[in-house]
């Protein structure tokens, strides 16, 4: 962190740092016309740390194949937000949840 601005060295240094907290540029995973992911770094006003993630993905247009594309979508994410979850590193003095 710079010490004028308390800037992390991965944080945007502009608008978005905001409220205390530092967040960084986005990220973008883009695939024209089906989906698109933005993936954010986010420093709290309490030192934590987290992802900040927003997914749009295209859903067909019969309603049983929406219903389909949806389901797989959130077990996707739980797969992957547990497996990012398992592997964070407890903060020192408390233990691994």
């Amino acid at each position: 962190m710079t010490a004028r601005h308390g800037h992390t060295g991965w944080c945007a240094r502009d608008h978005r740092c905001n409220l205390a907290e530092h967040r960084s540029a986005e990220i973008l995973v883009d695939l024209p016309g089906r989906a698109r992911a933005v993936l954010v770094r986010v420093r709290a006003s309490d030192g934590r740390e987290h992802a900040e993630i927003r997914v749009r993905v295209a859903l067909a247009d019969i309603d049983p194949v929406a219903r389909r594309q949806l389901g797989t979508l959130l077990a996707g994410l739980r797969d992957v937000v547990t497996r990012a979850a398992v592997t964070r590193r407890p903060r020192p003095g408390r233990a691994a949840a």
